[in-house]
């Protein structure tokens, strides 16, 4: 048993030596759970995400290359949760279902440190495995930027290709550490393991492609700053990207692309750097920002729970939230029943749909909102199914129903809490009264109490009110009956019947 002994304490150093190694199939509860079976774009994030609802994550340990990582919980009922849950369902994570159990550690232990592990740092160190790409600054600062105010980097190449961001508080580089772990950079490379670094200040003694101090940036004579300020970085993998590669940073939607945009809705855009979202404030090609910006740090996810499963979809989630701001992904959460999470276009937009929808009741359930510390959804590869058939994932960039796409249509919008008066529009001239009763009667049972429509300069389409009995009535209309398309006769394509919430009353 020595042997075995010893052969256990070299595979786990954090192992405290007083269990069988031959039990580590079935290990003890621990507070830290081993998983496996990750997909390659997992980072860090996901894998919170994945598992907050079962309890505080302390810290996490990814092993990109193993398509493995650590989690450490706060405390052991956190870990029981998780591992309980896995053993008769399945956790996502990125998309793709990964294996929890308990690991033979009680802690995490990082390379190089003892029982008194270094506290979290505002200094992290960034080791970027397979650098097919130049890495400079300018890279570093790119990808660091959203998560908070960036002090100063050190690229060194003694051990590979490395570096060191300084922050201006420790809260900023947790977020920037818990977003961008086992992330790549470009896609399928330039992979990036974050650890907290010892020193406690960066000494920068010259601004270059190596070394840049932003407090000070006239340091050493570098008078024009990193390079490509006001243009799109990362012009390597625009032109001679690996064959196949989508450009995509992060090995998804929340990197870099090809025209300069990032997956954060900040940063210089193709058309300079006061101009990000494209030719006169428009929204980007990707559905993110609108006029209305997004600038600073904040992300632009929205988390939703109390939702009826047996009602909700991706597409009745987008009829009742694109009232509030351009809709960009959605995906349901298959480890927390009746929840979702939503990208909008710009953090506008989330506080918008917070302030009119919290709280909000219908299809028997209270909704309640948040924001979301993710900055970004990313693509789910292989959604799982709702209860209806229809997937738990789906990207709405560039759906043409979301209706803040520039600021002209932006203005048309009349932001409303939900009522129980409906304001209805591009229905066909010729609908009749009957007709509108009847859609709605087919689609949630019941018939609005009254309608009112209004007198048409044209003859192209017809508007007006409905009204129901209560605003959960009029709440489930909407969602049910939102974009519904109508053929009309002699028509070549269908009306796109339109709802939105109302404030004026209908008298009749």
């Amino acid at each position: 048993m020595a042997n075995n002994y010893e052969h256990s304490n070299k595979r786990q150093r954090t192992d405290d030596g007083t269990r069988d190694p031959e039990d580590r199939f079935k290990p003890a509860p621990s507070p830290c759970v081993h998983v496996r079976g990750l997909s390659d774009q997992a980072i860090e994030g996901d894998l919170v995400e994945a598992v907050q609802h079962f309890g505080a994550v302390r810290d996490v340990m990814m092993m990109p290359r193993k398509r493995q990582a650590l989690i450490e919980f706060e405390d052991i009922t956190g870990a029981k949760n998780c591992v309980e849950y896995c053993q008769g369902n399945s956790i996502f994570c990125a998309g793709q279902p990964a294996f929890f159990n308990f690991s033979l550690s009680q802690k995490i232990l990082r390379p190089g440190e003892g029982e008194d592990a270094k506290p979290p740092n505002h200094i992290l160190l960034f080791t970027i495995l397979n650098p097919q790409y130049p890495i400079t600054v300018d890279v570093i600062h790119k990808i660091n930027g959203p998560y908070g105010q960036v002090q100063r980097i050190v690229i060194f190449k003694k051990n590979g290709v490395q570096a060191m961001v300084e922050f201006d508080n420790v809260e900023s580089a947790k977020r920037a550490k818990q977003y961008l772990n086992g992330a790549d950079i470009y896609s399928g490379c330039c992979t990036l393991k974050i650890e907290y670094a010892k020193p406690t200040r960066l000494n920068v003694v010259r601004n270059d492609a190596e070394s840049w101090d932003y407090t000070n940036p006239s340091l050493g004579g570098g008078k024009d700053g990193p390079a490509g300020r006001g243009q799109p970085l990362l012009q390597e993998p625009r032109f001679d990207g690996p064959a196949g590669s989508n450009y995509g940073g992060f090995g998804g939607p929340g990197g870099y692309y090809e025209d300069g945009f990032d997956g954060y809705n900040r940063g210089p855009g193709p058309y300079g750097p006061g101009d990000r979202f494209g030719p006169k404030g428009g929204p980007d090609r990707f559905g993110r920002g609108g006029y209305e910006g997004g600038q600073g740090a904040q992300g632009a996810v929205c988390m939703v729970y109390g939702l009826n499963m047996d009602k909700m979809n991706c597409e009745r989630l987008f009829n009742l939230f694109c009232l509030y701001g351009n809709v960009v992904r959605i995906k349901f959460l298959k480890s927390k029943e009746g929840s979702a999470m939503i990208q909008l276009g710009d953090p506008i937009s989330v506080e918008r749909a917070i302030a009119n929808l919290n709280n909000v009741f219908f299809f028997g359930n209270k909704l309640q909102l948040s924001m979301s510390k993710q900055a970004f959804l990313q693509e789910v590869p292989n959604p799982h199914e709702l209860a209806d058939g229809t997937l738990s994932y789906k990207d709405f960039m560039g759906n043409r129903n979301n209706r803040f796409t520039n600021p002209e249509a932006a203005q048309k919008n009349r932001i409303q809490s939900p009522s129980k008066v409906l304001h209805f529009f591009n229905a066909p001239p010729t609908i009749t009264e009957s007709e509108v009763f009847e859609m709605f009667d087919n689609a949630i049972g019941k018939r609005p109490l009254k309608m009112k429509q209004f007198p048409s300069k044209t003859e192209r389409s017809c508007t007006g009110l409905v009204e129901f009995e209560s605003k959960a009535d009029g709440i489930e209309a909407l969602i049910m009956v939102n974009h519904t398309p109508i053929s009309s006769p002699g028509g070549k394509s269908p009306f796109i019947f339109k709802l939105c919430f109302s404030a004026m009353p209908l008298t009749m």
